[in-house]
């Protein structure tokens, strides 16, 4: 089973984004171009996949936040 856990996009060079899971940092390819530097984005495989709001994406790590921690 996999869990996608929004990041947010801290850099971009070329066709790779750095996504900041706040733990950790990791490498993501872009197919497309239209990700930008501040949005929250969903990897799956390496590969940037889906944009997902601000709201919904820190609404989504303070749920992941709380399962941790219990």
């Amino acid at each position: 089973m996999c869990l996608l856990v929004p990041g947010k996009i801290v850099e971009i060079k070329g066709d790779l984004a750095t996504v900041d899971y706040g733990v950790e940092q990791r490498k993501a390819k872009m197919l497309e171009p239209h990700f930008k530097v501040g949005e929250y984005a969903l990897v799956q495989g390496g590969m940037l996949i889906e944009r997902v709001s601000a709201k919904e994406a820190e609404a989504a790590l303070r749920l992941y936040q709380a399962a941790l921690s219990k």
